[in-house]
């Protein structure tokens, strides 16, 4: 496959994959979850790759999450072809005996943090913001959020994070446990580095049991729940209220969800 939307650079046992389009703040659409899916296949399938960084090209974002102009011409057809192009990305990533470690900068939300949460271990920069966008832009994040965050931050706080759509800091996101570790930005890339070279001074064996005993728990919520829920959002893509989020975002004013609640409904 010739990468469009991500990099792969692999050297001395680390596979390093990159989300490139900064110009997007790293925005995921269709081609972007295929070519990720692809690389984290190749790294796990490569003997000699015992540890993947995913991160994004640039500071300004990790992933800002999925591209919303490409959502605005969605029907339930496309949402449920979407719905297994996700499945497929974080399959792999939690099925690949091998750790994930998320190197992040700048915006890691939405979508972008719903990848995060597939990774094994999380490191942010000072400037990092973390937080999950669904409601805000007429959709859900049922694919990790609704899951697997209320275990890292707690069953209230995860409730908190998806409802409000609010925006957290590094260092609120290290306090509720989200990320291991936060760094100064110019030390970012050497703490995880140093990271990489720890696990790699480990037992491949016993780092493959750990990871597939570590999510066996997770496993038995995540996908019941994902694909019941996954065929209702894919539901109701293309629909009026979907679409309100979608033009508001486009059109940068807020969203007017308030006139779907209406009495007798």
């Amino acid at each position: 496959m010739q990468y469009q939307d991500i990099e792969f650079q692999a050297k001395n046992g680390v596979a390093t994959v990159i989300i490139n389009r900064p110009e997007k703040r790293n925005a995921v659409r269709p081609l972007t979850y295929e070519e990720l899916t692809h690389a984290m296949h190749r790294a796990s399938d490569d003997p000699e790759i015992g540890v993947v960084v995913l991160t994004g090209a640039g500071d300004k974002a990790f992933c800002a999450g999925g591209d919303v102009s490409d959502q605005a011409s969605r029907t339930p057809d496309v949402g449920r072809a979407h719905m297994r192009r996700l499945f497929a990305l974080s399959s792999v990533m939690r099925m690949m005996d091998k750790p994930i470690l998320a190197k992040i900068r700048g915006y890691c939300v939405g979508g972008g943090n719903e990848i995060h949460l597939f990774c094994d271990m999380s490191f942010a920069a000072e400037g990092a913001i973390f937080g999950q966008t669904g409601p805000r832009v007429g959709s859900i994040p049922i694919w990790g959020a609704c899951q697997l965050l209320s275990r890292y931050v707690g069953e209230r706080k995860a409730r908190e994070m998806v409802f409000g759509c609010r925006q957290y800091t590094a260092q609120q996101a290290l306090d509720m446990g989200l990320v291991n570790f936060v760094a100064k930005d110019q030390d970012l890339d050497a703490l995880v580095d140093e990271w990489c070279q720890e696990i790699l001074d480990k037992s491949p064996q016993s780092i493959r049991i750990a990871k597939l005993a570590l999510n066996a728990g997770s496993d038995e919520e995540f996908y019941p729940s994902f694909f019941p829920t996954s065929a209702l959002l894919a539901g109701i893509y293309g629909n009026e209220e979907n679409m309100e989020g979608i033009r508001a975002f486009l059109e940068k004013r807020k969203p007017d969800f308030r006139r779907y609640r209406r009495k007798g409904l």
